[in-house]
C-alpha cells in the first residue's frame, strides 16, 4: 500500500488533525507521503518526517495562499498519478471536505468520510465510523483501487513516530481551466487567544445549567488555568450566550482532548456525539440523574457556582 496525506496548514503551523493523520497512515506500513501546498511551505517539510512520512511533495506557490480546493485537487490528482499511490488520507476540516470531494470525482475514487479508525485485515483496508447518532461503529471498505478517507477531527493524537528527514520532492503542477476560477476576495478572522476546541488538549464546555450568560466567566476562569479552551452546547449558542464557533455536538464541532470538563451539561445525545471521544470526561451538575454522568469518568454532583470558583482556585495555587 502506497499512502498519500494532505498535510494542511494555517499560517505558517502545521495542522493537529493533519500531523495525527500522518503518524495513522506510517502505522499502517508500506510507502508513506505527504503533500504540502500554499506559500512559503517548504520550511515545514522537513519537520514531516517526524511523523512518517519518507517522502514530501512540494507545491510552493504564492498564488496558491488562498485556500482554496480546486488548486489544490490538481495538486493531489498529479501526486498520485505520478507517484503511484493507492490510497490518500485527509483530516477533515472545511477545505479538505472540499478537496477529498473533488479529488474522488477527479480520480473516480470511493471516498470514506467521517471516520473515526482505519486498519489493515486480510490485505484490504477496512475503516471505521461511527452511526445512528454515534450510538454504533459500522465498518466500511472500498471497492475500487484508489481509496479516499477523511477522518473526524481528534480520531488520531500527532504522536511522532521517530522518523528521519523525509525526501523532499517539488511539484510543478498543471492546473485545470476552471480551477483558478474562485477568488477570496476578503478574509474576516475572529480575534481569539489560546487554542481552539479541536486542536486544545483541554476543554472546559458551558450548557444551560451555568444559569446565565454572564457565568461563562466560570468556564473562561477554569480553562484559562488549566491552559484549555471553551465550549458550549448547542442550546447555549442558540440562546446567544456564546459564538456559534464554539458549539460542540452533532451540529457543531466534534472535540477529542485529553480532558474535557463539563459544566451544568446535562448529556443529550446530540451533545455527547461531539465529545464522548475525549480520553478524560469530568461533569459538574446538580442533577444526580443527569445523563451526562452515565459516561463520564468522574461526576461532581454539585452548584457548579459554589464549586468551579475553588477548583479554578486551587487549580491557579497549584500552578504557581
Amino acid at each position: 500500500m502506497a499512502t498519500l496525506v494532505f498535510v494542511e496548514h494555517h499560517d505558517g503551523e502545521l495542522q493537529k488533525g493533519s500531523l495525527g493523520v500522518l503518524a495513522k497512515a506510517a502505522s499502517l506500513g508500506g510507502d508513506v507521503g505527504a503533500v504540502l501546498v500554499g506559500a512559503n511551505v517548504r520550511a515545514l517539510a522537513g519537520r514531516l518526517g517526524s511523523y512518517g512520512a519518507a517522502k514530501v511533495h512540494v507545491c510552493e506557490d504564492p498564488s496558491l495562499d488562498p485556500p482554496t480546493p480546486q488548486p489544490r485537487v490538481d495538486v493531489l490528482a498529479q501526486v498520485v498519478r505520478d507517484g503511484g499511490y493507492d490510497t490518500i488520507l485527509l483530516a477533515n476540516s472545511v477545505l479538505a471536505a472540499d478537496v477529498a470531494a473533488g479529488l474522488a470525482a477527479r480520480l473516480d475514487a470511493g471516498l470514506n468520510w467521517d471516520l473515526t479508525d482505519v486498519a489493515q485485515r486480510d490485505g484490504q483496508l477496512v475503516g471505521q465510523r461511527p452511526a445512528l447518532q454515534d450510538s454504533v461503529q459500522v465498518e466500511v471498505g472500498w471497492t475500487g483501487d484508489t481509496r479516499i478517507a477523511l477522518f473526524r477531527a481528534g480520531s488520531f493524537d500527532a504522536a511522532e513516530t521517530g522518523g528521519g528527514s523525509p525526501e523532499v520532492v517539488d511539484v510543478a503542477p498543471s492546473f485545470e481551466e476552471h480551477s483558478r476560477a474562485a477568488k477570496i476576495v476578503d478574509q474576516q478572522l475572529e480575534q481569539a487567544t489560546g487554542p481552539s476546541i479541536e486542536d486544545a488538549d483541554i476543554v472546559v464546555a458551558g450548557g444551560r445549567g451555568l444559569g446565565a450568560p454572564e457565568s461563562f466567566t466560570l468556564a473562561e476562569e477554569l480553562a484559562q488555568a488549566l491552559g484549555g479552551a471553551v465550549g458550549a452546547t448547542r442550546a447555549v449558542v442558540d440562546a446567544g450566550w456564546y459564538p456559534y464557533s464554539a458549539q460542540i455536538g452533532q451540529t457543531g464541532k466534534t472535540v477529542s482532548p485529553k480532558l474535557y470538563v463539563a459544566l451544568g451539561i446535562s448529556g443529550a445525545i446530540q451533545h455527547k456525539v461531539g465529545m464522548q471521544s475525549s480520553q478524560t470526561i469530568v461533569a459538574i451538575n446538580k442533577d444526580a440523574n443527569a445523563p451526562i454522568f452515565e459516561f463520564s469518568d468522574l461526576g461532581v454532583v454539585g452548584d457548579v457556582h459554589e464549586i468551579v470558583p475553588k477548583l479554578t482556585e486551587l487549580i491557579r495555587a497549584r500552578k504557581a
